[in-house]
Order: C-alpha cells, then structure tokens, then sequence
C-alpha cells in the first residue's frame, strides 16, 4: 500500500464484498471493549464472566470500519482493541443461519415477515459503507455480524481460537495517520483479501 491509499479503491471494488484477515481454517474479526473485558480476553483467550452472552455482540472483519466504530479505541468502554481469530466453520455456520438487518421487500416480503426473521434467527448480517484511513466512507460495503442466542454461545464457547490486544496497533496507525503519513500507516495496516463466499450461503446474503 501508498500514500494513494484513500483513493486506489475508488470504482473497483464490488459493492458488497466480505474482505477478511483468513487462513485455511480460521478468519479474524475484531471487537472493542473497556479494559475490563478486553485485557481479560486477551490474556486468557476467552471472554471473561463479566461479558453479557445474553446480548447481541457484533463482530466485524474489517479493522478500518472498526476503527471508525471505536475511534481509534478511543470511545468510552471501546478503549481495548481485539483481534479475534474464529474457526472459519464457526464463520460460516453464523453466515448460513443469518438474516439481513434491513427489509428488502424482494427478498423477505412483507415486514411482518422479516421482524419474525429477524427474531428466529441466531445471526444478523449489515452491509455498511467500508472507511479509508481517514475513516471516510468509500463506495464499497463490508460486513458487520451480529450474533445472539446460540450463535453468541457458539462464539464465545467453540468458535474462538485465539484473542490478541491490537490496541498499540491502531493508536500506532491513528498516530501516522494524524501526523499525514498515510503510506506508513497503510503499510501496518492488517492485510484483507477477499474471503469468498461458499455456495452454502445463502444468495440473498451476497445480494
């Protein structure tokens, strides 16, 4: 990446694309939490007893848009950064067993249709504009999952495979980038290829 970040994306990304930090057995989402949550999830792995299981919790692929969520984990109770790594099953599982966050008449019919959705369905999938480095929207969206129920369960108790504290990563990035140094904050910025969506999930998802 360059210091042409802001503009390189400009007219060549689809609008709706899942783009994720992946391996061959795990993909990586990122949330933000107060100190007391996430300094405990980072040092043990898992998600302490203080974390509400009973809440929707959304995870989010894209480390830019989390940026922009948390303001650099500088927003009260969003100060620590993780990097969450999940079993692409997991993943996927969440995925298959989604519903869109909004209505869209063509796909659901109508609303009293898609509240019932919304309320059976374990996992929720919103589309919002991805940000540049100057947390800007851009043209293309990216994926938020939320997760309740089972799939919160699931993701606290089977899914995760590790949690790191990206913290000193996004105030290092936040720095470069106040400072005009776009080039050098680009380069430290975690690298998001396409994740490819498996036929198993739903189209209406894609759409």
């Amino acid at each position: 990446m360059n210091e042409e970040y802001d503009d390189q994306y400009a007219g060549q990304e689809p609008r709706f694309r899942v783009r994720a930090r992946h391996t061959e057995r795990t993909v990586t989402v990122y949330q933000a939490y107060g100190p007391g949550i996430g300094r405990a999830a980072a040092r043990t792995g898992r998600f302490p007893p203080s974390w509400k299981r009973d809440r929707m919790t959304w995870i989010k692929p894209s480390f830019l848009w989390m940026m922009y969520r948390c303001g650099w984990g500088t927003k009260p109770d969003q100060e620590t950064v993780l990097a969450v790594e999940i079993t692409r099953d997991g993943f996927l599982w969440a995925l298959r067993n989604a519903c869109l966050s909004h209505h869209v008449p063509a796909l659901h019919g109508d609303r009293a249709a898609w509240r019932r959705q919304v309320r059976e369905a374990p996992a929720r999938v919103q589309w919002d504009p991805e940000r540049d480095l100057r947390l800007r929207p851009l043209p293309h969206r990216s994926l938020q999952l939320g997760l309740t129920g089972e799939a919160a369960a699931r993701y606290a108790d089977e899914w995760i495979v590790g949690i790191r504290d990206v913290t000193p990563l996004a105030a290092r990035i936040h720095s470069l980038v106040r400072t005009g140094d776009l080039g050098q904050a680009a380069a430290l910025l975690p690298e998001e290829p396409p994740y490819l969506l498996d036929d198993e999930v739903p189209a209406h998802l894609r759409a």
